[in-house]
């Protein structure tokens, strides 16, 4: 007698956990916090300066230290988030970012803040990637794409906000803390914000969890610093053989890390950064758009606060402020983006970087015809209108760069895309920063101000060109 064997149903498989509208406030809280620090030091570096007697080298490594420290680990960091899980790194990054946050507020002496400040950026990227990888495991359709249009106005608006918050830090002196405040005020809001994660942040992984591709890490690490270290350093330095020695070793540790990546992919492993990746045509177009609008961003930034205070003699307030209205029109512009994006597909990032270039051109007009007595009236044409072509331009990138990342793959690929942003944000300190203190003592403050933002225009022309290339609709 034949027995009939019945194949077991297959269990229906579990509904991911979704992310309500307090956990996505929790995790855009995470988001905004890494990056306000980037740009929060831009206006307090004179006041630590005298108070710490910090020369100008030391100066730079308080920004770099902790620029490299984020851009090296934050692949990692979006790895491991998906192996132990993206909530528990999320806390545990806030947790960190809180502690070194005090020790950057209490630190005694220019070498110990530098220290505390390379703590601060290790523990950013243990927590940014999961914010990324949690919205792409936890929302779909419609709610993912305003989740993602809301964390590029959470990135691009943090990173003026930022500016503007620390000058008011700083000038408030809280309880006499002084610069110092720029630092101790993360502390409250990462107890707010680790209250709020613990209850509204569901947890995630990926069903597929790889090991940590060792190799591969620490190819990446010594990539990024070769690069980075030489040239945030260099100038300040005096441009010693270690700097030289460095930057010619670059291409071969870049070389080096795609031979590991590129065997790893193919074998079946899934390394730091799977080359395959770049085979979406969203992921790799939307980081060739990502990088020369970051690097321009953050040397623009960076510029601007030193022409501000150093040349026109601005204090910290009314420097921070003078790019208030580029913080109003980001804000306004970019809630607009999915309407936007929705009827006109990507050719709105084309207009946003026409814009921005006309916004940049009303700057320069203004530094060239106001010089000296450049203030918030002078910049405000023009940096409403720079503010409006960012918020066509960052949040609708970065939703395309994730738009077909799959949700097994969200903290490789958000680690990815906030690698490539990071990157450049510091490449455009080094860069147009360099640049620019190089020609202050040639041409003066303005014609160096005038002549780096003219250099800075080749950003928005590159995006323009690179966008016409997108795909006309984004998932």
């Amino acid at each position: 007698m034949s027995e009939t064997v019945t194949a077991p149903a297959a269990r229906p498989t579990a509904a991911p956990p979704a992310l309500g509208a307090p956990g996505l406030f929790t995790v855009l809280l995470g988001a905004a916090l890494p990056l306000i620090d980037f740009f929060i030091v831009n206006v307090a570096l004179p006041a630590i300066g005298a108070d710490l007697a910090a020369g100008e080298a030391v100066l730079e490594l308080v920004v770099a230290g902790y620029g490299v420290a984020y851009a090296v680990l934050l692949v990692l960091g979006g790895r491991l988030g998906d192996l132990f899980g993206r909530r528990r790194l999320f806390l545990g990054g806030m947790a960190a970012f809180g502690l070194t946050s005090l020790a950057c507020g209490l630190a005694p002496g220019a070498w110990s803040l530098v220290a505390a400040r390379v703590a601060q950026g290790a523990s950013a990227a243990a927590m940014l990637p999961q914010v990324l990888a949690t919205i792409q495991a936890t929302t779909s359709g419609a709610r993912r794409a305003r989740a993602m249009s809301l964390y590029g106005a959470t990135a691009g608006l943090s990173m003026v906000a930022g500016q503007i918050l620390g000058g008011v830090l700083v000038a408030a002196d809280v309880a006499g803390t002084g610069w110092r405040a720029i630092f101790l005020v993360n502390v409250p809001v990462v107890v707010l914000g680790l209250v709020l994660a613990a209850r509204h942040v569901p947890e995630t992984r990926s069903p597929r969890p790889e090991p940590v591709d060792g190799p591969g890490t620490v190819l990446l690490a010594v990539s990024l610093l070769t690069l980075l270290a030489p040239l945030t350093e260099g100038r300040a330095a005096g441009w010693p053989l270690w700097t030289w020695l460095s930057l010619a070793a670059f291409p071969f540790a870049a070389g080096a890390f795609w031979v590991v990546e590129r065997r790893a992919d193919r074998s079946g492993r899934t390394p730091l950064v799977p080359p395959s990746l770049f085979r979406v045509p969203s992921m790799r177009h939307g980081l060739e758009l990502l990088l020369p609008f970051s690097i321009g961003f953050s040397g623009f930034m960076f510029v601007i606060a030193l022409a501000l205070q150093q040349g026109a003699g601005l204090g910290p307030v009314r420097a921070g402020l003078a790019l208030a209205p580029m913080a109003v029109a980001y804000l306004l512009v970019s809630l607009a983006g999915p309407r936007l994006i929705a009827r006109h597909g990507t050719r709105v990032v084309t207009a946003g970087a026409v814009v921005q270039g006309v916004g940049l051109l009303l700057i320069l007009a203004a530094a060239w015809r106001d010089w000296p007595h450049l203030g918030i009236a002078s910049l405000l044409p023009g940096a409403a209108v720079a503010g409006a072509g960012q918020a066509l331009q960052l949040p609708n990138v970065m939703r395309l760069v994730m738009s077909e990342v799959p949700a097994a793959r969200a903290g490789v690929g958000s680690g990815v895309m906030v690698t490539t942003q990071q990157s450049a944000l510091a490449l455009g300190v080094a860069t147009l920063g360099t640049l620019f203190l190089t020609l202050v003592p040639h041409l003066g403050m303005r014609d160096a101000l005038v002549a780096t933002l003219l250099v800075q225009l080749a950003g928005p022309v590159l995006t323009g060109l690179l966008s016409l290339r997108l795909p006309r609709t984004v998932g």
